[in-house]
């Protein structure tokens, strides 16, 4: 009886141990329920908050491509007026062909732009050449300064050295005039004296030099003569010349 007594109580306390071991596993599961209830609640709020800007956002896109509907709703009444004063069907041929001007337009620009770059680089290659012609032609008229300086030193030089040629002419000729004169009165000289002094056969009548020389032994033969003569004419005593009377 005692025993089954105590298998009575164990097994009670078993049954105790079991129900709190449910209680505590029930506690257990209703603490991660409730985590992943709260965290579906936070996914939930963003995708909420994250819904509502997108949705914002779209109405402010609706409200801004409203807004261009409404102005190119104009514009299409426009159009559609302009049609009607063209030749063209609708609105989508009128497009079509201002956009095409439009382009041609660009391409107009985009040629009357490169024109004028082209002028540009043009005027800017013409300054240069006309910088370096201004160069060059002060150059040149530097080099023909130069020029025109060093002819007239030079014209200035060959006048003097002209003027120093005819008077070496001028001084030769009388030079030439004198010599003459002198060749002459030496041969007249020498002509005086031939018919004393011996003439030699095939003598030159233009060697004055010698002809000087013979005048010269002359002039020294009759010096002789002329100091014998004087000396005994000396020697003679003078006769006294009787005076006249009164």
């Amino acid at each position: 009886m005692e025993e089954l007594h105590k298998d009575q109580e164990k097994a009670q306390q078993l049954h105790s141990s079991f129900d709190t071991f449910l209680k505590d596993e029930d506690a257990a599961k209703t603490v991660a329920k409730a985590k992943r209830e709260r965290n579906e609640v936070v996914q939930k709020s963003e995708q909420i908050e994250r819904l509502q800007e997108e949705t914002a956002q779209l109405t402010h896109g609706k409200h801004k491509l409203r807004h261009q509907v409404q102005k190119h709703t104009v514009y299409q009444h426009i159009m559609e007026q302009v049609v009607n004063m063209t030749k063209f069907k609708d609105a989508e041929l009128l497009a079509d062909h201002l956009e095409s001007q439009l382009h041609l337009r660009e391409q107009l620009c985009q040629r009357e732009r490169e024109a004028q770059e082209q002028v540009d680089q043009q005027r800017k290659q013409a300054a240069t050449l006309d910088d370096q012609h201004n160069l060059m032609l002060l150059q040149k008229n530097n080099q023909l300064s130069q020029l025109q300086k060093r002819m007239e030193e030079t014209r200035s030089e060959a006048l003097t050295w002209e003027r120093k040629w005819n008077h070496i002419q001028e001084t030769a000729a009388k030079k030439t005039l004198l010599l003459g004169q002198i060749k002459m009165a030496t041969l007249n000289l020498y002509e005086m004296t031939s018919d004393t002094l011996e003439a030699e056969e095939g003598e030159n009548m233009n060697d004055t030099e010698k002809q000087l020389y013979k005048i010269k032994m002359f002039i020294q033969d009759y010096k002789d003569i002329v100091q014998q003569t004087q000396r005994v004419t000396d020697k003679k005593p003078r006769q006294k010349v009787p005076s006249t009377p009164h």
